[in-house]
């Protein structure tokens, strides 16, 4: 007999993971249902032992545009009458994006070998973990359309406040990369040229003069190795911030950071808190929806946080009482979930602590760059009126003599 990895939440809502023999995929799955359990996944033993090893090494990214097109496509096929198999079949030949058709391909391969819709999509370990679970909620309930609809409708908020901050950083990053560059122009071609020219003249050189030629000078000449010393620097850096003990240190620091990590981690809650809020109004369990949730997440610090937390809701803790134990997420956002216990109207309530720490990311982020760019000029003005007075200082001081 075959041996499956599965994954499945018991009446309490509780996640087991265990290895059963089983003749097929179906039948184990007909036999847990039958016990009253919600089956997460069923995957070959072989197949399941090898998948984190290749989450891990190839590192994919979703284009999460396309994929957003392509559900929008898929939700209107099903909702005309389309069964499954038909949709993908359409889809998976029309799609404009090479990679993701590949992938949809492969889903309808699943799909046709009998396989759940959720389980085909969670075998590719490319899709969101959200979007898995959301297509298992639909699978169990019978309202497939409706829960794709919710994930649409969370994915473009996503996008958006994505989108906006990254509309926010693009001209200060723009006005620091060439602010760098005008430093480096300076300091490696002219001040060296005015050098020459001082040192032909014997002219007596002023302190800030001296300095900013020896400045000059020792740039110019380390000029290309300090630039494949910075390449490699930051090449290195990613390798590293890429390792799971890379990722701790940096999340670590970012949190330290003065006002970024304020910001930082107001954003990763209102992340959180999107999701989760999704996920149970999708009838998934809270317990499922706090793993996939903390899943969703980019940071390893938060996800240990989340860890301690579902323990702690496990335990029988709500979700609010165990969330304040970690002594992370702002209390705000603690009061509001513990309301929405309290009132039962928890997924809505997380669908406005998400908002609420949206928009005061947007704001801070957007007040904080309105002071930088300012700065980033005055800063300018200052280095290339020093530069300039020190260069002409000399010439001043022959002037002096001549009419002297």
């Amino acid at each position: 007999m075959p041996e499956w990895t599965l994954k499945y939440a018991d009446v309490r809502g509780e996640m087991h993971n265990q290895v059963a023999e089983g003749a097929s995929e179906r039948e184990l799955r007909d036999r847990l249902t039958q016990q009253g359990f919600l089956v997460y996944s069923i995957k070959p033993r072989n197949e399941a032992a090898g998948l984190n090893v290749t989450i891990g090494s190839r590192g994919k990214k979703l284009n999460l545009e396309k994929f957003l097109i392509f559900n929008q496509q898929f939700v209107t096929l099903i909702r005309a009458g389309l069964p499954i198999l038909k949709s993908l079949d359409l889809l998976a030949e029309r799609l404009t994006d090479a990679k993701l058709s590949k992938y949809i391909k492969a889903v309808r391969e699943e799909v046709r070998n009998g396989a759940m819709l959720s389980d085909a999509f969670a075998r590719q370990s490319i899709f969101p973990p959200i979007y898995v679970t959301s297509v298992l909620a639909g699978e169990r309930s019978g309202s497939l359309p409706e829960v794709l609809e919710r994930f649409i409708t969370y994915q473009r908020l996503s996008l958006s406040v994505r989108k906006k901050l990254l509309v926010s950083l693009m001209y200060p990053s723009v006005l620091v990369f060439l602010a760098c560059g005008l430093v480096t122009f300076l300091v490696t071609y002219v001040v060296p040229n005015f050098a020459q020219l001082y040192s032909s003249m014997g002219a007596q050189l002023p302190g800030p003069t001296q300095f900013l030629i020896a400045l000059g000078t020792t740039a110019r000449s380390y000029v290309v190795a300090g630039f494949l010393a910075l390449i490699t620097a930051i090449v290195a850096f990613r390798i590293w911030s890429r390792t799971d003990s890379g990722r701790e240190a940096v999340d670590r620091v970012l949190l330290k950071t003065p006002f970024v990590g304020d910001v930082w981690l107001k954003y990763q809650v209102a992340q959180f808190s999107r999701v989760l809020g999704t996920l149970l109004v999708g009838g998934i369990p809270l317990m499922q929806a706090l793993d996939t949730a903390s899943d969703s997440l980019g940071t390893k610090v938060l996800k240990k946080v989340l860890e301690q937390a579902s323990k702690l809701v496990r335990e029988g803790q709500s979700l609010s009482q165990s969330l304040r134990s970690t002594k992370l997420f702002p209390s705000l956002s603690l009061d509001m979930i513990e309301v929405g216990e309290s009132t039962g109207a928890l997924p809505a309530m997380l669908t406005s602590v998400a908002e609420f720490y949206e928009d005061d990311v947007s704001t801070r982020v957007t007040a904080s760059l309105t002071l930088i760019e300012p700065a980033i000029m005055i800063c300018m003005g200052i280095f290339i009126g020093f530069v300039l007075i020190s260069l002409y200082l000399p010439i001043f001081s022959l002037a002096d003599s001549v009419h002297g």
